[in-house]
C-alpha cells in the first residue's frame, strides 16, 4: 500500500473526527440557550442525541475508509502506516487525545477489537509530555482587591446569562453568609491568593454550575455554585465546597454535563486539581466525552495490572439470574457478563438486556443508576483470574469466553463502579443494630425507586440484591434487564378473591399481562425483617399504592421535569 492510501487514509479519519466534533459543539453550545428558555425535555432529548454522534460518525468513516481500503482492511502493515500519517496529523491539535481514540474506534471495528497494540493504535497515547495549550485560558482568576462583596457580584456577572437574576443582591448575601460560615480556613483575605472561576457555565437538565476553586497559601478549596431559572429569571440556589458533596455533583450516576470546552486534557486536568477523587476517565465522561473516558480507564486498568498481585473473583452478594459478576478487589470496578441461559422467571433476551444498558446510557440517570462503559473482546491475564472464578465462567458463560495459555478473552462485557450490595449494607447494620445507618439506606431506597419514577424509569426488579451503596452511601440502582419506560407500565390492584381457595392457590386467580404491575406484591421487598419493614412503610408506603404510580405516570406523561438535584433540599438558600 502506497504512502499516498496510508496518508489519505489518515486525513479522511481526521475529517470524520472533526465533522464529530463540530456536530458535538453545536449541540453544546445550545446547552446556554435551552436553559435560559427553560426548555427542559429539550435538554434531554439533546443529552440523547450527543451521545447518539459518535457512534454514527464512527459508523460513517469506517465505511468510507473501507470504500478506500477494501479488502485489505484487516493489513496490520498498512495501519502502522496509517497511524505515523494521522500522528503528523495531531500535533497542532488542542484535541489530540480524543482524536487518537477516534482512531482507536475506527481501528478495532476493522480488526474486531483483537491484535491491540502500540505499533497499530494508541493503546498509549503518542502526546504524553506534549504541552496543550489552547488560544482560551480554561478560567478566569479573580482576587479581593473590590472586596468579598464585589468579588462575588463579579463573578456571577462573568457568567453571561442573557435572562436578568431575579435578586442579585439577595444572592450575592446568601454567598457571603455561606462563605463566612463553611469555608474551614476562613475567609482571611491575608491568607487568600486568589479565587480561579471556570469559563465555562455547566449545564446538565435544569440547573446551571459555576465551578472554581478558592486558592489560600495552606492549598486549595473547590466550589461549585448551582444556579437554577424560573419564569426566565436565575438564581443561585446553593453553594457547595466539600470535596465529597462536589465529587457527587460529577458523579457517575448522574447525566452528562453540557459545557464548552476548547483544551479537553487542560480542562479535565483543571477539573482533577479540584476533585483529585475523581479518575481522568471519569472527568472525561462526565464532560461528555464518554468514548475518552473509556480509554483512559483502560490506560489506568492496565497499569494498575502491572502494579497489583490479586486475583478476579466472583463478586460478592447473591448470584444475578442474567448477569455473572466479578471483580478485582484492589480495583473499584465490577465486570458484568450475560449469561448463556436466564432462570426461567426472566422473559429477556440477549438482545432485550444490551438494549436496556444502552437506555441506560442515553436516558437522565437523576442520580440513582449507574453508567456503564461496554467492551468487546476484553482480555485478562490468565494467570490472575482465580480457578473458582474461570469454573464459574465456564459453566454459566461458555459461549463469552475464549480461554488460552496465558489469556482469558471475554467477547462481551459492561464495567460499572462497585459498590456494596444493599442487602449486604442492611445484613451488616441489622447484626450490628445501626439504627442511623438502617433508617438512612432504607429511606434511601425508597427515594431511589420514586426518583427513577420521576425520570420515567420503573426499576422492575426491585429487590435489594439489585441496588448498590456507594462510597457516600446513596442508594443506586445497577440491575437492569427488567427495567421499563414508567409510562409503558399497567400499574393494577390485585382483584379480590371470589372464595378462599383462589388466594391459597399457587397461580393467580386473575390475569396478568406483560407490562401488568400490582403494587401491593411489593411488601415482598421487606419481608425481610420487621424493623426494615416499619421504616419503609411509615416513610415510604405510599409506593404501594396504585393512586402513587398512576399519579407519577400523569406527572411524566405531562412532560413535567421534576427538580432532582445533586445535593440535599436542606443546603437550599432561602428565596
Amino acid at each position: 500500500m502506497s504512502k499516498k492510501v496510508s496518508e489519505r487514509i489518515a486525513r479522511e479519519v481526521l475529517k470524520h473526527f472533526v465533522t464529530y466534533r463540530t456536530f458535538f459543539k453545536a449541540i453544546t453550545d445550545m446547552a446556554q440557550q435551552r436553559f435560559e428558555q427553560e426548555l427542559w425535555l429539550e435538554i434531554q432529548q439533546a443529552a440523547s442525541d450527543r451521545i447518539d454522534l459518535y457512534e454514527q460518525q464512527l459508523q460513517k468513516a469506517t465505511d468510507s475508509i473501507t470504500c478506500i481500503i477494501g479488502s485489505d482492511t484487516c493489513e496490520k502493515l498498512l495501519w502502522n502506516e496509517i497511524k505515523a500519517s494521522y500522528i503528523g496529523l495531531l500535533y497542532q491539535r488542542d484535541d489530540s487525545e480524543l482524536a487518537e481514540t477516534f482512531y482507536n474506534s475506527i481501528y478495532c471495528k476493522a480488526f474486531k477489537h483483537r491484535q491491540l497494540t502500540d505499533e497499530y493504535m494508541f493503546v498509549h497515547t503518542s502526546m504524553a509530555g506534549c504541552q496543550v495549550s489552547s488560544s482560551n485560558a480554561i478560567y478566569r482568576s479573580y482576587s479581593m482587591e473590590q472586596g468579598l462583596v464585589g468579588l462575588i457580584g463579579k463573578i456571577l456577572d462573568d457568567c453571561g446569562f442573557n435572562v436578568p437574576w431575579e435578586n442579585k443582591k439577595r444572592d450575592v448575601v446568601s454567598l457571603v453568609r455561606y462563605i463566612q460560615q463553611h469555608i474551614p480556613l476562613g475567609f482571611d483575605a491575608g491568607r487568600m491568593i486568589k479565587v480561579d472561576v471556570i469559563r465555562s457555565v455547566f449545564y446538565r437538565n435544569k440547573g446551571a454550575y459555576i465551578v472554581g476553586r478558592i486558592s489560600f497559601a495552606g492549598g486549595d478549596i473547590p466550589f461549585v455554585i448551582p444556579v437554577l431559572n424560573h419564569n426566565q429569571r436565575v438564581y443561585v440556589d446553593t453553594a457547595i465546597s466539600d470535596q465529597d458533596q462536589v465529587s457527587i455533583i460529577f458523579s457517575f450516576t448522574r447525566a452528562y454535563f453540557m459545557v464548552n470546552v476548547d483544551a479537553p486534557s487542560e480542562f479535565v486536568s483543571f477539573l482533577h486539581s479540584l476533585i483529585p477523587s475523581k479518575s481522568i476517565g471519569e472527568l472525561y465522561t462526565s464532560i461528555g466525552f464518554y468514548k475518552q473516558g473509556k480509554a483512559e480507564f483502560v490506560r489506568d486498568f492496565i497499569d494498575h495490572l502491572t502494579h497489583s498481585k490479586d486475583s478476579f473473583v466472583i463478586a460478592p452478594g447473591i448470584k444475578g439470574m442474567v448477569m455473572t459478576v466479578f471483580t478485582l478487589q484492589s480495583y473499584p470496578i465490577v465486570f458484568k457478563i450475560i449469561k448463556d441461559k436466564f432462570s426461567s422467571s426472566k422473559r429477556v433476551t440477549r438482545s432485550v438486556v444490551h438494549e436496556r444498558y444502552q437506555l441506560v446510557k442515553r436516558h437522565d440517570r437523576v442520580g440513582r443508576m449507574a453508567d456503564t462503559q461496554e467492551f468487546t473482546n476484553f482480555i485478562l491475564p490468565r494467570a490472575r483470574v482465580s480457578d473458582g472464578l474461570l469454573e464459574e465462567l465456564k459453566q454459566v458463560a461458555q459461549s463469552s469466553l475464549v480461554v488460552e495459555k496465558d489469556t482469558v478473552m471475554i467477547k462481551h462485557l459492561w464495567t460499572e463502579r462497585r459498590m456494596t450490595p444493599l442487602n449486604i449494607y442492611l445484613d451488616k447494620a441489622l447484626a450490628s443494630d445501626d439504627e442511623k445507618a438502617i433508617f438512612h439506606v432504607v429511606n434511601e431506597y425508597g427515594k431511589a425507586i420514586k426518583q427513577l419514577a420521576a425520570a420515567n424509569i420503573f426499576a422492575g426488579d426491585m429487590l435489594f440484591k439489585n441496588f448498590g451503596v456507594t462510597r457516600h452511601e446513596r442508594v443506586v440502582f445497577y440491575d437492569y434487564d427488567e427495567i421499563m419506560y414508567l409510562t409503558e407500565c399497567n400499574f393494577r390492584k390485585i382483584p379480590a378473591a371470589m372464595y378462599p381457595e383462589q388466594e391459597m392457590a399457587a397461580e393467580p386467580w386473575y390475569s396478568v399481562a406483560p407490562n401488568d404491575v400490582f403494587p401491593e406484591e411489593f411488601t415482598i421487598l421487606t419481608a425481610c425483617n420487621v424493623k426494615v419493614r416499619k421504616i419503609f412503610n411509615e416513610l415510604h408506603g405510599d409506593l404501594l399504592c396504585v393512586k402513587f404510580w398512576k399519579e407519577m405516570q400523569e406527572q411524566v406523561s405531562s412532560g413535567e421535569v421534576v427538580d432532582i438535584f445533586p445535593y440535599r433540599k436542606i443546603q437550599r438558600f432561602t428565596r
